[in-house]
């Protein structure tokens, strides 16, 4: 059932587009400027959030949006792989994304489709490392319908020992399916090197010996659900054509008779780091190296400068108007893939950068080129107009995103489970514009720094023998 190890739709902190912004974007007026470019009243997520918590603590979000006969109905779960902190357990979030779907006495999996199928919806869910999202866009008339069906579940849900192991094995074949990327099996070696402590150490999927191990732990399948599986936990937010007075009725009434009972646990905090790490992965199959690059960066903080600089690092370096992108792919066309990706996580997690060169030959070059460019952002203020033009750029992209009931709700669900409220989106729109050239040239020379760096390579090495088979042939074409 998942989509995709990160929402979809879009991202909180940055619609991170791969273009970047231009000479137009800032001759335009961006949301919530006015002509002089000051701020106005007018926020970058411009909707009314309503929210009420019941009795059991389900906290209600609705937010009314322009989507005649549409919603987009949400059930955040805060808690992902970043809970499973028992050794031998990792993977059981991801789980859950997949037995959530099992049915109920009420609701069989079968009887569960047949509504959504009636209903004309699109159901489906993800994992992520800080939290598990389920969600269901379809008519608003069948709203009261999406509260039965969904409460039911997340009250209710029921397995067999059966169709445990049977789920369990299949999230085994995932893990086999998606361990055929090399993309996949960097992050995996980059996270292990990079966490000693924290259990972002694994990813989502989790260790692939706890995954092996699943299918014996039925026993503790229940109890991960009994814990975290509980309205405190839990956010309902609903998207679209809704009434709120009504939405929160029905949700008292369908949700009313959960029952408290979260448990949380401790999650070790990783140390600060003292000293680099480096691994390197070898690849079975012809491929094109690959370098990935993390560095340990803060928490997502909306109201931090240095979670906004960072982001805005991860446009001035790495989106397709960037001067390190055109070297390197466009004009000297070393590489085919680059990428910066900023850490909105809940804990101190890695800004991480990705590159693929075009030969093994090429990797040092690509590599050099990336630690040059970062070195230039640490020696000198980065072109006050150029961080201003992308900030507008960032604005213009986030709110031409907003344009649909799904798309403000996936939003929305990313600040939830970041910050536990919606207010964190404007927040963050704010402190980016209080990011100075100044401020961008501290955030990169605090934290791109060799101790903090763990530095994974991947490549394929012809055997010898085919290797020499090759030399022969080309040498017999001369």
């Amino acid at each position: 059932m998942s989509i995709r190890k990160r929402p979809a739709l879009a991202m909180l902190a940055v619609l991170l587009a791969a273009t970047t912004a231009t000479a137009q974007d800032a001759a335009m007026k961006p949301p919530g400027m006015d002509e002089a470019g000051n701020h106005e009243a007018a926020k970058v997520f411009p909707f009314a959030v309503h929210e009420q918590t019941l009795d059991n603590g389900l906290h209600v979000v609705v937010i009314p949006y322009d989507s005649p006969g549409v919603v987009a109905y949400f059930s955040v779960v805060r808690t992902g792989s970043r809970q499973e902190v028992e050794p031998g357990h990792s993977g059981f979030a991801h789980f859950f994304e997949h037995i959530m779907f099992r049915g109920t006495d009420r609701y069989s999996a079968a009887a569960y489709n047949d509504e959504l199928r009636r209903m004309g919806a699109d159901s489906n869910a993800f994992t992520t490392d800080d939290f598990t999202n389920y969600y269901i866009i379809g008519p608003s008339s069948s709203l009261t319908t999406m509260m039965d069906i969904e409460s039911d579940r997340f009250k209710n849900l029921k397995y067999s020992e059966d169709a445990f192991r049977t789920e369990a094995l299949a999230v085994l074949g995932e893990y086999n399916k998606n361990a055929s990327s090399p993309y996949r099996q960097m992050y995996e070696r980059m996270r292990d090197l990079a966490f000693s402590k924290h259990t972002y150490q694994h990813t989502t999927m989790g260790f692939v010996e706890d995954i092996k191990a699943m299918p014996d732990y039925y026993d503790y399948s229940l109890s991960f659900f009994d814990r975290f599986y509980r309205p405190e936990n839990v956010v309902l937010l609903i998207v679209g054509d809704v009434d709120p007075a009504k939405t929160f009725t029905l949700a008292k009434t369908y949700y009313g008779d959960w029952k408290r009972g979260y448990k949380p646990v401790e999650i070790a905090a990783e140390p600060e780091p003292t000293e680099g790490h480096s691994g390197h992965v070898d690849w079975p199959a012809p491929t094109r190296p690959y370098v990935m690059m993390g560095y340990r960066a803060p928490a997502f903080d909306a109201a931090a400068k240095d979670t906004a600089a960072l982001d805005l690092i991860s446009q001035l370096l790495f989106s397709e108007a960037a001067p390190l992108y055109q070297h390197l792919v466009v004009d000297e066309q070393w590489a085919d893939q680059l990428d910066g990706e900023p850490p909105l996580h809940r804990d101190p997690y890695l800004f991480t950068i990705t590159a693929r060169a075009k030969s093994n030959e090429l990797l040092p070059k690509v590599e050099t080129a990336i630690v040059d460019a970062i070195g230039e952002l640490q020696a000198a203020p980065v072109d006050a107009a150029r961080l201003e033009r992308i900030k507008s750029h960032l604005r213009y992209a986030f709110a031409l995103g907003m344009d649909s009931a799904g798309a403000v709700a996936s939003n929305a669900a990313q600040a939830i489970e970041l910050t536990g409220g919606v207010d964190a989106i404007n927040t963050l729109y704010d402190t980016y514009e209080t990011v100075t050239p100044e401020d961008v040239q501290r955030v990169a020379k605090t934290y791109f720094q060799p101790q903090r760096l763990t530095r994974v390579t991947l490549s394929y090495e012809a055997p010898a023998a085919d290797a020499a088979a090759a030399e022969t042939a080309t040498e017999a074409g001369e």
